[in-house]
Order: structure tokens, then C-alpha cells, then sequence
């Protein structure tokens, strides 16, 4: 008699329905700003975990009671992105999609693009023309996309000189770029929140550190007034004097990314050949 439990075609199926609904899970999670809040939480309960292994019952009482409150105002802090989790789970597009994963390489910025992009962002710069463009990394920004009006164009030094035209229908806003594209335009972004910011930023400057603060994004900003270029990475501002200095600094990121697609694939493959071995 076998000591092991019966495993039948139920308990596959059980299996695969389970697994695939933690993966679009954390998939969900990884993909908003949802997973920046759950980083909070599990501080929270690793020191709810510590309390509990010291015995600080005073502090474990004020938990329990607090704990249903808590429940609630996740509830309420994740509201918009559980909204969206459930717009996206009634779209059959969203279904079929979800099982293809895109490879990151093939939507990374070559280095002929980035050059463009430095070309046109000093040209504007020139003449004073105020920009503000973000460029996608490894978080998506489909979020922001959505707000604006679909370009789906090559990246090309004449065609991001043209949105940003005064005057034009599409000048106001972001303009995000995927890849060597422009995705979309007039897009709006968050403003930062941070009260140290210098008074003397303007609302492009405070929407390009707003973005860059949550997401992981590459923003670049011309200004107006003084026609300075400026480079928001992860909540930092960095002028950019010179068209050479953006493009290193563009290729450097493009280089990164080169390398730790280069990674992912030959340790993939490694695990393949490896498979194969056992075989």
C-alpha cells in the first residue's frame, strides 16, 4: 500500500489553475506602483514577526486591534489598481496577452535612436523650446500612455522637433518613448510631491521627477524659460550641458540593459544545455 496520496487529473488541473493565478498575481504587482506599498507591508509584518518572537504583548494587543482597520484601508490605498486588475481580467485581449511574455531586447533603444534623441532634444533646447520626454525602462507605463494620443512612430529627430512645436495640438504634455518609438503624446504624468524641490522649477520639471519617483523611468526635460536640459532619474534632476553628455549618458543606460539582457540569456541557456545533459 503506497503511503503517497492518489494523484489524480483534478489535482493537475488544480495545480495549474493555482500557478497561473499567483503568476498573474505577482505579475499584476511588479507591474504598478502596488508593489512599492507591499514593500511597506512586509516591513509591517516581519516587525509584527519580531514582536511575536520577543513577546512584546503590548505591542501585539495594538496590531490585533489595528489589523482590522488595516484590512480596510488596503482596500481603499489599492483601489485603483484593483479596478484596473479587474478591467483587465474581463479583457480577452488581456487573457491571450498575459501568456506571452515580451522579450525586453527586442524594445530596448538602439544606440542610432538614442543619437536622434540627443539631436533633437539640444535643437530645441537652441531655440527654447520647452520638451518633456520619458523613456520606458523596465516598468511599463501603459498607465500614462493611456492619458495621451497614440503615435506608434519611429524614433526621428524631425518628428519629436515637430510635437513639441508651439503652438501645435500635440506640444502640451509628455511624449513616452518605447524602443526606438514614440509611443504616444500629450500624456500626463504626476507631479512630484517632494517640498525641497527649488521654487524656481517649473510644472515639466516637477512631472518629470513625479514620474521618475515612482516608476523606473528615464525622463528628459527642456525648459522654457532658459532652454536648459535636464536628465530625472529615480527622483534626481542632472542638467545636461552638452548633446555629447546626453547621448553617453542614454547609450550608458542602453549598454545596462545590453548586458543584463546578455545575463538572462546565457543563463537560460545554461539551464537548457544543462537539462539536456540530464537527459
Amino acid at each position: 500500500m503506497s503511503l503517497l496520496p492518489r494523484f489524480s487529473f483534478g489535482n493537475c488541473l488544480e495545480i495549474i489553475i493555482i500557478t497561473f493565478i499567483v503568476y498573474q498575481v505577482l505579475n499584476w504587482i511588479m507591474q504598478t506602483r502596488a508593489f512599492a506599498l507591499l514593500k511597506g507591508i512586509f516591513v509591517i509584518l516581519l516587525f509584527t514577526f519580531m514582536a511575536f518572537i520577543l513577546k512584546l504583548n503590548t505591542i501585539l494587543w495594538i496590531i490585533e486591534k489595528c489589523s482590522t482597520i488595516a484590512v480596510i484601508a488596503l482596500v481603499v490605498i489599492f483601489q485603483p489598481e484593483l479596478r484596473k486588475a479587474l478591467e483587465q481580467l474581463g479583457s480577452t485581449k488581456y487573457f491571450f496577452s498575459s501568456l506571452i511574455t515580451p522579450d525586453k531586447h527586442d524594445t530596448m533603444m538602439t544606440k542610432e535612436y538614442a543619437s536622434m534623441l540627443s539631436k533633437a532634444v539640444f535643437r530645441m533646447a537652441k531655440v527654447k523650446t520647452g520638451a518633456l520626454i520619458v523613456i520606458e525602462q523596465n516598468e511599463t507605463l501603459d498607465d500614462y500612455i493611456k492619458t495621451g494620443i497614440e503615435i506608434d512612430g519611429l524614433i526621428s529627430t524631425g518628428l519629436i522637433i515637430n510635437t513639441f512645436e508651439k503652438n501645435t495640438p500635440l506640444h502640451d504634455g509628455a511624449v513616452i518613448v518605447r524602443g526606438n518609438r514614440i509611443v504616444a503624446a500629450t500624456c500626463y504624468l504626476p507631479l512630484s510631491d517632494n517640498v525641497n524641490i527649488s521654487k524656481d522649477l517649473g510644472t515639466r520639471h516637477r512631472a518629470a521627477l513625479g514620474i521618475s519617483e515612482v516608476t523606473d523611468s528615464i525622463t528628459i526635460v527642456v525648459s522654457e524659460e532658459t532652454g536648459g536640459v535636464s536628465w530625472a532619474y529615480k527622483g534626481k534632476l542632472i542638467k545636461v550641458s552638452e548633446e555629447a553628455a546626453l547621448d553617453s549618458l542614454l547609450i550608458s543606460r542602453i549598454n545596462r540593459a545590453e548586458v543584463r539582457s546578455f545575463k538572462t540569456k546565457l543563463l537560460k541557456k545554461s539551464s537548457e544545455e544543462g537539462n539536456r545533459d540530464e537527459k
